[in-house]
């Protein structure tokens, strides 16, 4: 019995040693005010938006305030819980207040952006109660993600106008925050969203393993990643996890339509001069197939698909992958810590491809039936304020600045780079995306109806089926032509997948009622690929 004593008293202090050994924290203080707000961001960006929040709202009303920040993953998963929560919001509405039959007809039109004129009455009525409800899902704001997320939420009618563009008219225009630049939408018209930050994606690399492997250059292109020396160096993030990365992927496409685009007009310009459009109906679906290509080759030498887009800087940084895909500030904070450890030359590189990217924006907006929707409306005006602005990018330490994490992001508020006495405190005082003429053009018109799809097939093509395709292409690697051509016009048949094919049966498997469809979809298209690459490394082998 005794010696039981003595092994259940061991276990006990062994588990209470962490208690008693941690430092002692104060007591969280009860607060006047709370805002509850879901985000894909950082524990470093909501550390110091949330002092500066509480430091700014004191100040301006008075009362403490504190933000209570719900983190569930990346946009994508973001996008699925605010579904459900407003789906379960409006059904207990739709049932028990309105005493109305729930059906999958209902549930799809109340939140459908578009209803059809021959709708059944229900789901016209379910529309125009949710849109004039104040349903909620007991959040009060969505902090960070996509354009294009947040557009479906605005479709959705799940957020709403926050009253930003009424009270602060001089913010919105071509002197502070303009409406588009580059082709980027920055805030919607009817105010439901409003881009907090800018972002641009680009290249993080090792310049160890880079040379390890040959490499004289450090990179400058996307095209740079298909290098064959590179298999098995990759940190890549599957698409249809965040959508950081799958805009970074249609950045890539969209600079191989320009591309293309640019070569026609040099074949043909009269025909340039004469039928511009005609030009450009020909070059946007080739320069579709070439970007899905050039992307099928990096895919190829990926070390992996993570499904978090903060996993490749980190593993870059590690020796583990020589190169990674990723948003500007974590390439840049990734940098920034490493080398400010290191001793002698910078180990760690970011680029951002010239022509290759373009300036888009984290939005931020106001949830529908927002608890605390005075204080969300607060905390947007903060972070759009020239005092929010600078914690995107001053220093640590600096007036104004963070306290703790240098964010290295850049403010969507022009009127922040004019300003002189911030010039020297900045972490990246070189950066200007308003005065930079290398960047890419964005054309929704190309790409964003499909941006869905693209996200799709590029995890189809090469996180579905990665083993096959990185089989086939280290065979492709070493084999001697003809066989070597011959292997990868087949890798690289993309017929399947081709412009025509993703708005059309694509789009429509997508988009149907019945999941399974979408399913079915990816098995069919994961098998063809699959037999392709199959057939490819057989080439390469010299079996076929």
């Amino acid at each position: 019995m005794f010696p039981r004593l003595l092994i259940l008293a061991a276990l006990a202090g062994i588990v209470a040693l962490p208690f008693a050994l941690r430092p002692k924290q104060s007591a969280v203080a009860a607060t006047d005010d709370t805002v509850v707000v879901i985000t894909p961001h950082n524990e470093a960006l909501r550390t110091e938006f949330g002092r500066g929040f509480q430091k700014w709202y004191q100040a301006k009303t008075g009362r403490t305030v504190s933000v209570d920040w719900r983190v569930i993953g990346g946009t994508s998963e973001i996008t699925r819980y605010l579904e459900g929560e407003y789906v379960a919001a409006y059904r207990n509405r739709w049932t028990g207040v309105l005493h109305r039959e729930w059906s999958a007809e209902v549930q799809a039109g109340f939140q459908a952006a578009k209803v059809a004129p021959d709708a059944p009455a229900a789901v016209k009525e379910a529309r125009a109660d949710f849109l004039a409800s104040n349903v909620s899902s007991g959040l009060d704001l969505f902090f960070g993600g996509g354009v294009y997320d947040f557009d479906k939420q605005a479709q959705a009618g799940r957020i709403v106008a926050s009253g930003i563009l009424t009270q602060h008219p001089e913010w919105f225009g071509d002197a502070v925050i303009p409406q588009t630049l580059g082709g980027q939408t920055f805030w919607d018209k009817e105010g439901r969203w409003i881009g907090s930050v800018l972002s641009s994606y680009g290249i993080i690399f090792n310049r160890d393993s880079w040379k390890r492997l040959g490499m004289e250059q450090d990179p400058r292109q996307w095209a740079d990643l298909k290098d064959p020396r590179l298999i098995g160096e990759i940190g890549l993030c599957d698409p249809t996890k965040s959508g950081s990365i799958a805009a970074a992927f249609e950045n890539l496409i969209q600079q191989q339509m320009h591309l293309r685009v640019a070569a026609l007009k040099t074949a043909d310009p009269a025909l340039a001069a004469r039928d511009p459009k005609t030009l450009e109906a020909q070059a946007v679906p080739e320069g579709w197939i070439e970007g899905l290509r050039l992307m099928q080759l990096i895919g190829a030498n990926a070390r992996y698909f993570t499904d978090t887009s903060q996993k490749p800087p980190i593993d870059v940084a590690a020796g583990n992958c020589a190169a990674g895909m990723c948003i500007d500030f974590y390439g840049r904070q990734q940098a920034e810590a490493v080398n400010r450890r290191d001793d002698g030359p910078d180990r760690l590189g970011y680029v951002s491809p010239p022509g290759g990217t373009s300036y888009s924006v984290d939005p931020i907006a106001l949830m529908r039936g927002a608890p605390n929707a005075a204080v969300g409306k607060a905390f947007i005006e903060y972070v759009l304020s020239p005092e929010g602005q600078a914690v995107w990018n001053l220093r640590t330490g600096t007036p104004g600045g963070p306290a703790r994490f240098a964010l290295r992001r850049l403010p969507v508020r022009k009127d922040f780079y004019a300003r002189a006495d911030l010039k020297a405190l900045r972490s990246d005082p070189q950066e200007d995306p308003f005065a930079q003429g290398d960047q890419l053009v964005y054309r929704s018109e190309w790409t964003g109806s499909l941006f869905n799809e693209m996200s799709f097939i590029i995890r189809v093509m090469c996180s579905d089926t990665h083993t096959e395709l990185a089989q086939a292409w280290r065979a492709i690697i070493a084999a001697p032509e003809p066989q070597k051509s011959r292997a990868l016009a087949v890798l690289q048949d993309l017929s399947v997948v081709d412009y025509a094919r993703a708005g059309g049966a694509i789009k429509q498997g997508l988009g149907a009622k019945d999941k399974s469809v979408g399913i079915r979809l990816a098995a069919d298209l994961g098998e063809h690929f699959r037999q392709n690459y199959a057939r490819a490394e057989a080439i390469a082998k010299g079996r076929d």
